[in-house]
C-alpha cells in the first residue's frame, strides 16, 4: 500500500479532482486534462463521445463517456469499446482481465478491467490498462497508456474513479 501512495505522489504527477460536465463521474487526473467530443458509432448508432485526457511522465490518462439513451445498446457498446482498445494497439494481447469495479456502476458482464501489451507503429512496446463500465445508459472507458507504466499511479487513477449522483 505504501508503494501505491508513494508512486501516486511522484513529482511528475500533480493529482487533481475533475468532474467532467455531463459525465456523472469524479476522476483524479495526474495532470490538467484537455477535453474534446466527437461523434462515434457505438452499438449501431451514432453517439457523442466526450474524452478528457492528459499526458504526464510520457503516459496518457483518459476517460471517455457517451450517453446511449437506449439500455439495449449498452452491452454491445461496452464490448465495442473493449474491442477498439485491442485494435488500436498493434498485436495487442490482454495480459489480464478482471471484472470492472467502479462504485455505483450498473452490473454488466461486459464491464471489465484489462491490461494489454502491444506495439506502436514504430515497433516500441506499449502497455495499456483500461476499464469499461456503464451506469444506466451511459458507457465509460478509462485508460492509462504508455511505453512504460507506473503501476501504482495507474492503480491510483482507477481506484479513484467515482460515479456521482
Amino acid at each position: 500500500m505504501l508503494s501505491l501512495l508513494l508512486g501516486a505522489c511522484a513529482p511528475a504527477l500533480n493529482w487533481r479532482e475533475v468532474r467532467p460536465e455531463g459525465a456523472g463521474l469524479v476522476v483524479l487526473f495526474p495532470c490538467k486534462p484537455a477535453s474534446h467530443a466527437r461523434s462515434v458509432a457505438l452499438a449501431g448508432a451514432s453517439s457523442r463521445m466526450t474524452i478528457h485526457a492528459c499526458r504526464a511522465d510520457d503516459v496518457v490518462y483518459a476517460i471517455g463517456f457517451a450517453e446511449l439513451g437506449d439500455p439495449w445498446r449498452v452491452t454491445a457498446a461496452l464490448a465495442q469499446l473493449r474491442a477498439a482498445a485491442l485494435h488500436n494497439i498493434a498485436s495487442a494481447q490482454p495480459t489480464e482481465s478482471t471484472p470492472a469495479a467502479v462504485v455505483g456502476m450498473t452490473p454488466n458482464d461486459e464491464s471489465l478491467r484489462l491490461r494489454l501489451t502491444g506495439r506502436r507503429p514504430d515497433g516500441v512496446t506499449v502497455h495499456e490498462q483500461l476499464t469499461v463500465f456503464a451506469r444506466g445508459t451511459r458507457v465509460y472507458q478509462a485508460s492509462v497508456i504508455g511505453a512504460r507504466l507506473d503501476t501504482s499511479a495507474a492503480e491510483w487513477f482507477f481506484a479513484n474513479l467515482k460515479l456521482s449522483v
